[in-house]
């Protein structure tokens, strides 16, 4: 009999156990995270694991590339599929830097979770009434670098069915960090900002998740800015530390239409990204500022941005806690600006719940490439504005048996 690439994709709710990798690169576009991770279980009583975790910087010229792809009005068809080839190769060489970190084999894997890079993302505002999302990354590559099953390109079947396409976490939320004992909020700080509410005791139909604005995206654009490309992001929020926020800046940027849209509700680059940069440090320097004193006030704009949806969506429904991940918990200055501004509300990391910050998200998506292989939904409803529970992704054959 002829060789069944796809009987361990039939035969996967018979095994108890599975290794899966979740591979992403967020919005800011600065490196591969990856995550080896074990399950026990099928679907939402599964039990896990962390294996192994790494980061990976991206090599300058491709994280070049992918800004310049994102930011582009028009992009020609053959720019498009040579940096989807190079980001399928790069995705493969993580993976296989993470398995040998872990000293394990690729046949020792049962899948990749790919989130990919998201070049394009646009909300149904935008869209005619219809989200469209667009990730980069090829897993045709992946799959034939390394030989493993790939799950990818999650978000399409979300927007079929009426919804945003994002945010996709929640339902990982709320698998890792539901509560009977108290009303959470898991903030991630990506290149844009998300939430995710989890009433005490609350069931996955009670889940509201959305985008409160930008995160990280536009601190790290107005660094690239003023250091010419020499210098990505600000280490720690120090310049941003010694810079004094223009309250008067600050509200008009908070007039931004999209500050006052009502849950479900997902943003991006097009919006809140370098050409937004630009143009908040056109108007600091008009006005006077230092460049300190223009990212101090673009660590406002997301401390209140975020403040301001979770006090006016979350507070009312009762709100105990606000969990935080992502690459934004490494800026001091950021951290403290949400602190203050959350205040009385609470402000921790995932790491005080056991999960780290940093590989929150390849997790999250190892556990929805386990979700599409047991046949199960993966989207929140509540969170992403669908029409009803959907199975995502799309299932690429690994190496024949």
């Amino acid at each position: 009999m002829a060789a069944d690439a796809l009987r361990p994709v039939r035969t996967y709710r018979d095994r108890d156990e599975h290794w899966i990798v979740g591979v992403m690169t967020g919005t800011s576009a600065d490196a591969v995270d990856a995550a080896l991770v074990r399950f026990t279980g099928l679907g939402l009583e599964t039990r896990h694991t962390l294996e192994a975790y790494a980061e990976s910087p991206l090599e300058p010229p491709l994280r070049s590339e992918i800004l310049k792809v994102s930011a582009a009005a028009e992009v020609a068809p053959e720019r498009l599929l040579r940096l989807d080839a190079a980001l399928g190769d790069r995705y493969a060489a993580a993976v296989l830097e993470l398995l040998a970190q872990a000293k394990r084999l690729p046949s020792d894997v049962d899948a990749i979770g790919l989130h990919g890079q998201t070049v394009r993302h646009v909300p149904r505002a935008q869209g005619e009434g219809r989200a469209l999302t667009f990730q980069l990354g090829s897993a045709a590559a992946l799959a034939e670098r390394t030989g493993i099953i790939v799950v990818s390109n999650f978000r399409p079947r979300d927007t079929a069915a009426g919804g945003e396409g994002a945010p996709l976490v929640p339902i990982v939320d709320w698998w890792l960090f539901r509560s009977p004992a108290e009303s959470r909020a898991l903030l991630n700080l990506g290149g844009m900002a998300n939430v995710t509410y989890l009433p005490r005791s609350g069931s996955l139909a009670d889940v509201l998740a959305f985008d409160t604005g930008p995160g990280n995206a536009v601190l790290d654009a107005l660094m690239s800015l003023r250091a010419a490309g020499a210098a990505s992001y600000d280490r720690s929020g120090e310049s941003a530390a010694r810079g004094r926020a223009s309250e008067r800046l600050l509200g008009s940027l908070l007039e931004d239409p999209f500050f006052a849209q009502s849950p479900p509700r997902s943003t991006g680059r097009e919006r809140f990204g370098t050409g937004y940069a630009a143009d908040l440090r056109r108007r600091g320097l008009e006005a006077g500022l230092s460049e300190d004193d223009i990212l101090a006030t673009a660590v406002e704009l997301t401390a209140r941005s975020v403040a301001e949806a979770l006090h006016r969506f979350l507070s009312p429904r009762g709100l105990d806690a606000v969990y935080a991940s992502g690459g934004g918990v490494k800026n001091a200055t950021l951290m403290k600006a949400l602190a203050r501004r959350l205040a009385p509300l609470r402000l921790a990391g995932t790491a005080d719940l056991g999960v780290a910050a940093d590989g929150k998200e390849a997790l999250a998506f190892a556990f929805l490439a386990h979700q599409t292989l047991c046949g199960l939904p993966g989207n929140v409803p509540g969170a992403t504005g669908a029409s009803h529970p959907v199975v995502l992704g799309q299932i690429t054959p690994g190496g024949l048996p």
